[in-house]
């Protein structure tokens, strides 16, 4: 997934809010941290052009694991439950849930370890076929990325809905 993951962060944060609205947590924090998760698995992607030199794929690193998204799924939700001041927990439990919607989308076309680091076995609901030059371009030639735009449009119709 190429450009649907902002945008899926932004959606899954303002839909989400209403059910977050009276911890405290200001709106502008809410979706940062919701478009933050959402893209944070993806920063793995500066040690795999400046540091592994491409040679591994990157949703082979930690940052990319079900695991990690689960499992900091799973503490937000317990700090949230036992904290007195939820707009803490409100952020983590948000950010978390956006990489985790990052783990899913990621698993339409693109392989994901899910059950890393214990198997290792790459998992992909479809497959995209290596035809066109660049190798991008099979991406986004390919009838997934229709899904992206749609997401991408998704979140520019609930931010003109806001804007109004």
């Amino acid at each position: 997934m190429f450009i649907g993951h902002l945008p899926a962060g932004y959606v899954s944060a303002k839909l989400l809010f209403r059910r977050f609205a009276d911890t405290g947590v200001a709106t502008t924090a809410f979706v940062l941290a919701g478009i933050l998760g959402a893209i944070a698995p993806d920063l793995d992607m500066f040690y795999f052009y400046l540091v592994d030199n491409r040679q591994s794929h990157h949703h082979t690193y930690w940052p990319h694991y079900p695991i990690l998204w689960v499992s900091l799924l799973l503490l937000a939700g317990l700090w949230f439950k036992l904290a007195r001041q939820k707009a803490g927990a409100a952020l983590a439990l948000i950010f978390s849930i956006s990489g985790f919607i990052h783990m899913l989308l990621d698993t339409i076309v693109g392989d994901i370890w899910w059950l890393a680091p214990f198997i290792d076995k790459p998992y992909a609901l479809f497959t995209v076929p290596a035809v066109y030059q660049p190798w991008w371009l099979n991406f986004v030639l390919h009838w997934s990325f229709a899904l992206e735009i749609a997401i991408a449009v998704w979140a520019l119709l609930v931010w003109r809905s806001d804007w109004k």
